[in-house]
Protein backbone atom coordinates (compact mmCIF):
# COMPACT_ATOMS: atom_id res chain seq x y z
CA UNK A 1 0.00 0.00 0.00
CA UNK A 2 1.08 3.43 -1.24
CA UNK A 3 1.41 6.47 1.03
CA UNK A 4 -1.87 8.74 0.01
CA UNK A 5 -0.90 11.11 -2.56
CA UNK A 6 -3.77 13.46 -1.87
CA UNK A 7 -5.39 12.67 -5.48
CA UNK A 8 -8.48 13.91 -3.67
CA UNK A 9 -11.38 11.32 -4.87
CA UNK A 10 -12.27 10.61 -1.22
CA UNK A 11 -13.16 14.01 -0.51
CA UNK A 12 -14.78 14.71 -4.00
CA UNK A 13 -17.03 11.77 -4.01
CA UNK A 14 -17.72 11.68 -0.14
CA UNK A 15 -17.74 15.31 0.83
CA UNK A 16 -20.78 17.08 -0.74
CA UNK A 17 -22.20 17.18 2.65
CA UNK A 18 -23.86 13.50 2.93
CA UNK A 19 -21.11 12.96 5.62
CA UNK A 20 -22.43 12.11 8.89
CA UNK A 21 -22.09 13.96 11.65
CA UNK A 22 -22.67 13.74 15.12
CA UNK A 23 -24.21 16.52 17.28
CA UNK A 24 -21.36 16.78 19.29
CA UNK A 25 -19.29 17.50 16.83
CA UNK A 26 -21.54 20.43 15.50
CA UNK A 27 -21.65 21.68 18.75
CA UNK A 28 -17.95 21.54 19.21
CA UNK A 29 -17.57 23.39 15.76
CA UNK A 30 -20.58 26.00 17.43
CA UNK A 31 -18.47 26.83 19.97
CA UNK A 32 -14.72 26.73 19.05
CA UNK A 33 -15.34 26.55 15.27
CA UNK A 34 -18.09 29.13 13.87
CA UNK A 35 -16.28 29.16 10.62
CA UNK A 36 -17.08 25.26 10.16
CA UNK A 37 -20.71 25.57 12.05
CA UNK A 38 -21.59 28.72 9.25
CA UNK A 39 -21.87 25.69 6.84
CA UNK A 40 -23.89 23.61 9.36
CA UNK A 41 -28.06 23.28 9.23
CA UNK A 42 -29.72 21.46 11.65
CA UNK A 43 -27.95 18.48 11.91
CA UNK A 44 -26.71 18.40 8.27
CA UNK A 45 -23.57 19.67 6.61
CA UNK A 46 -21.72 21.76 3.83
CA UNK A 47 -24.59 24.32 3.10
CA UNK A 48 -23.28 27.82 1.84
CA UNK A 49 -23.72 30.20 4.50
CA UNK A 50 -25.55 33.14 2.85
CA UNK A 51 -28.19 31.40 0.15
CA UNK A 52 -28.62 28.32 2.45
CA UNK A 53 -28.23 26.23 -0.63
CA UNK A 54 -26.84 22.48 -0.32
CA UNK A 55 -23.13 22.47 -1.67
CA UNK A 56 -21.89 19.59 -3.85
CA UNK A 57 -18.75 19.87 -2.62
CA UNK A 58 -17.20 20.17 0.71
CA UNK A 59 -15.91 24.30 1.24
CA UNK A 60 -13.08 23.39 2.71
CA UNK A 61 -11.34 20.89 0.34
CA UNK A 62 -8.45 23.18 -1.62
CA UNK A 63 -6.17 22.80 -4.44
CA UNK A 64 -2.60 23.12 -3.84
CA UNK A 65 -0.89 25.41 -6.68
CA UNK A 66 0.84 23.21 -9.25
CA UNK A 67 4.40 24.28 -9.94
CA UNK A 68 4.26 21.55 -12.82
CA UNK A 69 1.40 21.62 -15.51
CA UNK A 70 1.93 17.59 -16.09
CA UNK A 71 1.47 16.95 -12.44
CA UNK A 72 -2.26 16.14 -11.19
CA UNK A 73 -4.02 18.19 -8.84
CA UNK A 74 -2.92 17.54 -4.92
CA UNK A 75 -5.72 18.62 -2.17
CA UNK A 76 -6.06 19.40 1.15
CA UNK A 77 -8.22 19.83 3.62
CA UNK A 78 -8.33 23.35 5.63
CA UNK A 79 -10.17 21.88 8.59
CA UNK A 80 -8.48 18.89 9.01
CA UNK A 81 -7.82 18.68 12.55
CA UNK A 82 -11.58 19.45 13.18
CA UNK A 83 -12.47 17.71 9.97
CA UNK A 84 -16.03 15.40 10.33
CA UNK A 85 -15.38 11.84 11.69
CA UNK A 86 -16.54 10.02 8.88
CA UNK A 87 -13.53 11.96 6.92
CA UNK A 88 -10.78 10.89 9.81
CA UNK A 89 -12.10 7.04 9.59
CA UNK A 90 -11.53 6.90 5.68
CA UNK A 91 -10.43 4.50 4.20
CA UNK A 92 -11.85 1.40 6.36
CA UNK A 93 -12.18 -0.97 4.21
CA UNK A 94 -10.26 -2.68 1.33
CA UNK A 95 -13.24 -2.97 -0.57
CA UNK A 96 -14.32 0.31 -0.18
CA UNK A 97 -11.19 1.98 -1.10
CA UNK A 98 -10.91 -0.42 -4.45
CA UNK A 99 -14.49 0.77 -5.07
CA UNK A 100 -13.04 4.09 -4.66
CA UNK A 101 -10.31 3.67 -7.23
CA UNK A 102 -8.46 4.67 -4.38
CA UNK A 103 -4.59 5.83 -5.31
CA UNK A 104 -2.97 4.07 -2.25
CA UNK A 105 -3.69 0.60 -3.72
CA UNK A 106 -1.00 -1.38 -4.90
CA UNK A 107 -1.52 -4.37 -7.39
CA UNK A 108 -0.56 -6.88 -4.55
CA UNK A 109 -3.16 -5.36 -2.26
CA UNK A 110 -5.82 -6.52 -4.73
CA UNK A 111 -4.48 -9.68 -5.31
CA UNK A 112 -3.85 -10.10 -1.63
CA UNK A 113 -7.36 -7.85 -0.10
CA UNK A 114 -6.50 -9.77 3.49
CA UNK A 115 -3.22 -8.24 4.11
CA UNK A 116 -3.95 -5.26 2.60
CA UNK A 117 -6.58 -4.76 4.97
CA UNK A 118 -4.65 -5.66 8.44
CA UNK A 119 -1.72 -2.64 6.45
CA UNK A 120 -4.65 -0.80 6.61
CA UNK A 121 -5.93 -1.05 9.98
CA UNK A 122 -2.46 -0.40 11.50
CA UNK A 123 -2.01 2.12 9.48
CA UNK A 124 -5.38 3.82 10.18
CA UNK A 125 -5.03 2.57 13.75
CA UNK A 126 -5.36 6.43 15.15
CA UNK A 127 -8.16 7.28 13.50
CA UNK A 128 -10.04 4.68 14.16
CA UNK A 129 -11.16 4.07 17.98
CA UNK A 130 -12.18 0.57 19.29
CA UNK A 131 -9.99 -0.61 16.03
CA UNK A 132 -6.77 -2.81 16.03
CA UNK A 133 -4.86 -5.10 13.68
Amino acid sequence: MKDCNQCGKCCIKYGGGDLAVTKQEIELWELFNPEIFAYVKGTEIWFDPESGEKLNRCPFLQTEAKHDGKLNDKYTCSIYLNRPQDCRYYPSTISEMIRDDCEMLEAKDIKNPEEAQRKLDLLMIDSRPGRSS
